[in-house]
């Protein structure tokens, strides 16, 4: 960690060259000690700077935060090797940032039922088969916040890379998950207290989910979002982008499509692409061969009404209830909760709250 003594340098000098972050790696590549670098810069503003710098150490101090310094040997280091990586980091929880595997899981805040689904069921097989294996991402709705949750629910760390400072939580739905999330995990940013969740914000934080991952994994994404752009800089760093297809209809897939299409992403049909593009060593088999809703459509161990519900559950994103499966197919209530149930115990379908079904 950095000496107490220089900490108050650094943070002035963060805050001086806000968001010009090459170009504060560059002084301080010329003034490799933080004191010598404030003290031979004559700019204007360099009290303000200053009088921030020791508000900041006052929050640090109060609310246990951590620090990670660029040229500290506790420094990410697959996170330093990108040219624009933040020279300070701050950091709540119980925080690992070197030790495993890290995965960054990112797409769209408009989920679907799949794609949820497809995240849950992912974290919870990698865990099992890989370890000390960390899963980051940024919080969000949709895709992100299922993926920390998955992580929590398998006992495996889960890194949150917020847009703003550690004085508050975005969205403040999500705050029950960040706090569960200090147990085995925890935040990081770089911005110092105060700092609002701007929309420049988004987009440069998207460089520290990609920059502290081994890899990327985008579940599902529009033609364009905050996704992609994870995505981009992961490819930027030579480090390999994975991407769920979907459908060609499907408007919440067209950036995974894409993706591959352009070869800028691997498809990701089940666990072992992952582990083995990856050349990751694991004894565990895989439980499933892949994802859900991307088995090969072969009903021909089903009864005919089954395999009429197959169709139209695979055909929905979002799942089915069963009083809509009654309305599509004419059949009696009964026997379609007969057949769900029948395609439940043979792992085609799985039930949710509510009596919404989907396709596995």
């Amino acid at each position: 960690m950095i000496a107490p003594d220089k900490l108050p340098y650094i943070i002035a000098l963060t805050h001086l060259y806000d968001g010009r972050h090459r170009l504060l790696r560059e002084v301080l590549q010329h003034y490799p000690d933080p004191q010598e670098a404030w003290e031979r810069i004559v700019l204007p503003g360099k009290t303000d700077s200053w009088q921030r710098a020791q508000q900041e150490l006052e929050f640090v101090d109060k609310h246990h935060i951590g620090t990670y310094y660029l040229h500290d040997v506790d420094y990410p280091e697959r996170l330093s090797q990108c040219p624009d990586a933040p020279v300070l980091l701050y950091t709540k929880g119980n925080i690992n940032l070197t030790d495993g595997h890290f995965i960054s899981i990112v797409g769209t805040r408009q989920a679907t039922e799949r794609g949820k689904m497809i995240t849950h069921d992912l974290v919870l097989e990698l865990a099992d088969r890989l370890p000390k294996l960390t899963i980051v991402s940024g919080l969000a709705y949709g895709i992100d916040i299922a993926a920390h949750r998955a992580a929590m629910e398998a006992g495996i760390p889960t890194l949150i890379i917020p847009a703003h400072g550690l004085d508050r939580i975005y969205p403040a739905y999500h705050r029950p998950d960040a706090v569960r999330a200090l147990e085995n995990g925890g935040l990081v940013t770089e911005y110092m207290s105060g700092s609002t969740p701007e929309k420049q914000h988004f987009v440069a934080r998207n460089r520290i989910v990609a920059g502290l991952s081994e890899c990327t994994i985008v579940v599902e994404s529009p033609a364009r979002g905050g996704s992609l752009i994870t995505a981009s800089m992961a490819f930027d760093y030579n480090r390999p982008v994975f991407a769920v297809p979907g459908r060609v209809s499907d408007a919440s897939s067209a950036g995974c499509n894409a993706l591959i299409r352009d070869q800028r992403a691997s498809l990701l049909q089940s666990p072992d692409d992952l582990i083995e593009a990856m050349l990751w060593a694991t004894d565990k088999r895989p439980v499933q061969a892949s994802l859900p809703g991307m088995n090969a459509a072969d009903d021909s161990d089903l009864l005919p009404e089954e395999q009429t519900l197959m169709h139209l559950l695979r055909e929905a994103d979002d799942g089915m209830l069963v009083n809509d499966l009654a309305e599509e197919t004419e059949l009696p209530y009964s026997d379609i909760i007969t057949h769900l149930m029948t395609l439940e115990m043979k792992k085609r379908v799985r039930s949710f709250p509510g009596g919404k079904f989907m396709a596995i």
